[in-house]
């Protein structure tokens, strides 16, 4: 089961980065499909019955706006700050807080916050402890940033990664 969840997720990779129906370019992402998910499937993939739930499907279809979304807004953020006279900055990092249970689901938040200008996971711990570089620190309080940073990914990922 694992070696075919892995096997459909890296064909329709394929398919995404590749952009073609050719045969040939299609049996070439059948094979390299099919030697990634015999060697990597045990390492990637460790639940593979959530891979087939439509519930996390449509919630991960609707993370995906909601992180444009937050994305332009802090691109528009970081461009005021850098095109602004006084420069209005006031870096740091914060400690902020996850109530993701899995190693993906943090990861996928870290990453979250990573790609979102004016933001850069430092650190990410065991024990759900993120360590955010902020571009703008506007609270030190490990509950007051977990409410500004983290709250607004959380509540979709928690539903796409359990």
């Amino acid at each position: 089961m694992k070696k075919l969840v892995l096997f459909i997720v890296s064909f329709i990779t394929w398919l995404i980065l590749t952009w073609t129906v050719y045969l040939p370019s299609l049996l070439i992402g059948v094979g390299v499909s099919l030697i990634v998910s015999f060697w990597f499937a045990d390492i990637f993939i460790r639940h593979p019955q959530n891979f087939f739930q439509i519930k996390r499907f449509l919630y991960l279809l609707l993370y995906i706006p909601i992180f444009i979304f937050y994305c332009i807004v802090a691109n528009l953020d970081v461009a005021y700050r850098v095109l602004h006279p006084k420069l209005p900055i006031e870096p740091g990092i914060v400690k902020v807080k996850t109530e993701l249970s899995t190693l993906t689901g943090r990861v996928a938040l870290a990453n979250s916050i990573t790609l979102t200008p004016g933001t850069l996971t430092v650190e990410l711990t065991d024990d759900g402890y993120l360590y955010v570089h902020w571009i703008n620190v506007k609270a030190i309080d490990v509950e007051e940033a977990t409410k500004m940073i983290v709250k607004k990914f959380e509540p979709i990922l928690k539903e796409v990664f359990g």
